[in-house]
């Protein structure tokens, strides 16, 4: 393998790096931050190639970085042999696994979708914090969407944190942003139900079919779903709340929908 040696923390790259945190910076130069092995191999594995790989063995946890770094390396990006130091400069995490990544920022949007029969969506309104978007993605993953589209966008998706969260599964579901009236139009347009989470509503997340085309909606930390998302939904549905606390955190909320979608539609199969 052909890297080259950083060992000051003011080498142009380490800088550029670093700027790549701010959300301006990113979108400015069309690039995120894709930090750790299983991020970086999830990247790889579904043909999200890194531009640069920064690495430093001496934070290596385990035996197969190597294998990931040529696999970087055959994919076309350049590699960065980093000092401890220089590493944990551009590191944003508290324990640094030594692998980091440059990479294009995910784009798309929701003329790229191509869905199949009864397609399973989420739809994400304004969700400002990073660790829950990504904390979607991967459950959103795990049962088996076919798309998540991130409506009026408080957080940016190629946010690390989101990356983070997600454990690198930002890279295996297609992710889209639109605004809100753009999604209502293109599920209209498809004939997919729209289902809405909210707490005001007497119907049971378990009351209603979620075997045909149906995208869960799911809304703001604060303040749930805006009301155009309110007023246009086919169905509202809630989840029970059994204790004093009126309301889950909505990554939480969101896993509990999409499972309730994974139970209905394995029992149809059967």
């Amino acid at each position: 393998m052909r890297a080259l040696p950083i060992t000051s923390l003011q080498n142009p790259r380490v800088k550029a790096v670093v700027g790549l945190r701010d959300r301006a910076d990113r979108d400015a130069h069309g690039e995120m931050i894709i930090e750790g092995y299983r991020e970086i191999k999830r990247a790889l594995d579904n043909r999200h190639f890194p531009s640069a790989l920064f690495y430093c063995s001496d934070l290596f946890m385990g035996s197969n970085e190597p294998a990931l770094i040529r696999q970087c390396e055959e994919s076309g990006a350049e590699l960065f042999d980093c000092s401890d130091a220089v590493f944990r400069k551009m590191s944003y995490r508290d324990r640094p696994e030594g692998l980091l990544a440059v990479a294009p920022q995910v784009r798309g949007s929701l003329t790229d979708l191509t869905l199949p029969p009864q397609p399973l969506l989420v739809v994400a309104e304004a969700i400002e914090k990073p660790g829950n978007l990504g904390t979607i993605l991967r459950s959103a993953d795990a049962a088996g969407v076919h798309a998540v589209i991130v409506c009026d966008r408080c957080t940016d998706i190629n946010n690390p944190n989101v990356v983070r969260a997600s454990i690198g599964t930002l890279f295996s579901v297609p992710v889209v942003e639109a605004s809100s009236e753009e999604t209502l139009a293109w599920l209209r347009s498809h004939g997919i139900q729209i289902l809405a989470a909210t707490p005001h509503t007497e119907f049971g997340y378990d009351e209603v079919d979620l075997t045909r085309g149906t995208a869960l909606v799911v809304g703001t930390e604060q303040v749930g779903l805006s009301e155009k998302w309110m007023n246009e939904a086919d169905l509202k549905v809630r989840i029970p709340m059994l204790g004093q606390a009126d309301s889950l955190n909505v990554a939480a909320a969101t896993t509990i929908l999409l499972y309730e979608a994974v139970r209905q539609r394995r029992i149809k199969r059967a």
